[in-house]
């Protein structure tokens, strides 16, 4: 593993041989790389695509391994790209996929992270790893810890889906309720890891999380090719991604860099779209006024647990990742992302988490506003699978028909 670590605020350089959470000098990011030249010849495209391991591990030789066989893996990855079906609202769109992240172990995107970050977190014999989290990290940090054979202990804001915090308890993980935000839950565990010893793997207070998101950008332009019926690799023109923390749309900013000094793909980069609840928008926020960084969002609120995050310590490189790529930040109500899930279970049969919905809505509203080209290539990321919040959803009101009843099957028909 030719890996090193560096700070992306102030590029100060840490020990990659030793735990690492935030730079020590400024408090910010740590990132990971690896010494590409070396890998240009043997980790190639046609590599990967010989490669029959089932998950995103096949990217090993970019990520925190020394072989394969280290990673601690549920099988994460390598999660299906839909092509939309052109009906109903969706049929204005010529190329608009969803990159179905629900299939994932536990459901959620946050397996990718949470792979990557308990196998280097092992490596380096950590004995119990803790974090915050409002809704799906809890699960996916529950079962890799799980896996590894590793205590967890976890904080979440006592309005958590319900879902998240029974997988969690179901898993064996320490759940602790908090009445407060994720913020708040996050001061207690860093006070938790002062005091006991717990490793704190909260979103980019360790460097190796983003590298198990960042395989979504690696595999994305595999999946198109996949689409065209051949072996170029090309990404999409646009990719819309729902951000709280923020890993995700970091990671795949930092797969495309690594992929063009591999020389997979040239310069050429998507634009990004960043999706957030006009309830709790920071980022959306600090890109709209121009500022490099984003205070802390007052009085966040949204059902869309995974963007309820009103202050993250990433802001400065999404919205770098924003400016960079010629993208934009976009907002949804409530009403309107829950809309979006019922349009995409409904129209394309994706029951996708309340992020998901959001992005679909977002694309609508960039293509109506001449942003986006309805015929261009766009992907869209469901990071989860609308299973977990299956407590916004009501069937209280659904008839019971009497199997008695001879004309019980024409009122079921006429229903």
């Amino acid at each position: 593993m030719h890996t090193s670590l560096t700070c992306a605020a102030c590029h100060h350089p840490v020990s990659v041989h030793q735990l690492q959470n935030l730079c020590p000098q400024c408090q910010k990011p740590l990132l990971a790389s690896y010494d590409l030249a070396a890998l240009r010849d043997t980790f190639t495209p046609e590599t990967v695509r010989q490669r029959t391991h089932r998950s995103m591990w096949k990217f090993w030789d970019v990520l925190p391994v020394e072989h394969i066989g280290q990673a601690v893996s549920l099988g994460e990855g390598q999660t299906p790209l839909l092509r939309c079906e052109p009906r109903g609202a969706f049929a204005r769109f010529r190329r608009l996929f969803v990159k179905d992240e629900s299939a994932n172990p536990t459901g959620s995107f946050k397996a990718r992270g949470m792979s990557a970050a308990v196998t280097r977190a092992v490596q380096l014999g950590v004995k119990a790893i803790a974090l915050p989290s409002a809704g799906n990290a809890a699960g996916a940090a529950t079962y890799y810890a799980a896996k590894a054979g590793l205590p967890c202990y976890l904080f979440m804001p006592q309005d958590t889906p319900p879902a998240n915090i029974i997988e969690s308890v179901v898993g064996g993980a320490h759940v602790h309720l908090v009445n407060g935000l994720i913020s708040d839950c996050g001061k207690l565990v860093r006070r938790g890891c002062e005091e006991f010893g717990w490793f704190d793997l909260s979103t980019l207070k360790e460097p190796f999380r983003i590298e198990g998101k960042k395989t979504m950008g690696y595999e994305l332009p595999f999946d198109l090719a996949s689409e065209r019926g051949d072996h170029a690799l090309k990404l999409p023109d646009c990719i819309i991604y729902p951000a709280g923390g923020g890993t995700g749309l970091i990671g795949m900013w930092k797969a495309f860099h690594e992929m063009e000094q591999l020389g997979w793909i040239g310069p050429e980069r998507p634009r990004m779209v960043l999706v957030q609840a006009d309830t709790c928008a920071p980022i959306v926020r600090a890109f709209e006024t121009g500022a490099n960084h984003a205070p802390l969002f007052p009085n966040a609120a949204t059902v869309a647990s995974g963007l309820r995050v009103p202050a993250a310590i990433g802001d400065f490189m999404m919205l770098r990742v924003l400016r960079e790529s010629g993208g934009t930040a976009v907002t949804v109500t409530d009403a309107e992302l829950m809309q979006g899930v019922s349009e995409l279970s409904r129209q394309q049969g994706i029951y996708a988490c309340p992020e998901g919905g959001a992005v679909w809505k977002a694309a609508e509203k960039l293509v109506a506003s001449g942003w986006l080209n309805p015929s261009d290539e766009i992907v869209m990321f469901n990071t989860g699978s609308g299973l977990k919040y299956n407590h916004l959803a009501s069937v209280s009101d659904l008839p019971v028909l009497d199997h008695h009843d001879p004309e019980c099957l024409q009122q079921a028909r006429l229903a």
